[in-house]
């Protein structure tokens, strides 16, 4: 547990951070003063013991404009959808591309799969309102896969199973609360772990692939 004086440390440094990322002027210094910020909003987080959020290195960074991402599930099995970014055509990776979901031509799309899934949600926030997230100022960082720490959600969901007869508290120390947020919506779900999938095809295809393996 940390100490009154380590946590007004943290607080310091994270005032600072802020005041640097409110003066920068050149792109690579925001960006940098930006994750800076992330960053002593963690530590500060960690050390009061609150939930915040952490990338989870996530290597498929995911189309900024159009992912298209797609929620398919049963109370089996739940899988994640959407379109990758096309790095090729921006140094930047900035590029938005402008696709429907019907589209007949093959793109770089991930398939995530949850294993096992416990609970999902997906709609709002957009990342416009994004700073609305309960997690804003903890961490959480848009167009980014996240795993979130001390998390209030998966408290929640066990509070709630707590009733059950052959409930057992030990069972819920393998959860993860995982969050991707695109660009029309966020994706939250918690779960033990995941795996990913890439794959180049055309998105009619890949869904049918998925409610084909739903079906079994």
């Amino acid at each position: 547990m940390s100490t009154s004086e380590e946590i007004l440390d943290l607080q310091n440094a994270l005032a600072t951070a802020r005041t640097q990322l409110k003066h920068a002027a050149q792109s690579d210094e925001r960006l940098a003063a930006h994750k800076a910020v992330l960053t002593a909003e963690r530590a500060l987080a960690a050390a009061r013991n609150e939930p915040h959020a952490v990338p989870m290195g996530f290597l498929l960074p995911w189309d900024t404009g159009a992912p298209l991402p797609h929620l398919l599930q049963n109370d089996d099995r739940t899988f994640l959808v959407f379109v990758l970014a096309d790095i090729g055509r921006n140094s930047d990776g900035s590029y938005a591309s402008v696709r429907r979901p019907d589209d007949a031509n093959s793109v770089n799309v991930a398939i995530v799969e949850f294993k096992p899934c416990l609970c999902t949600k997906m709609g709002t926030p957009n990342d416009e309102v994004l700073h609305g997230h309960p997690l804003h100022g903890k961490g959480l960082e848009s167009y980014c896969a996240m795993r979130v720490l001390n998390s209030a959600w998966i408290k929640e969901l066990q509070a709630i199973n707590s009733v059950h007869s052959r409930y057992s508290p030990e069972s819920w120390g393998d959860l993860s609360h995982f969050i991707f947020g695109f660009h029309d919506c966020t994706f939250e779900c918690v779960a033990e772990s995941f795996v990913v999938e890439p794959r180049t095809a055309t998105i009619p295809d890949v869904l049918a692939e998925i409610c084909n393996e739903l079906c079994k």
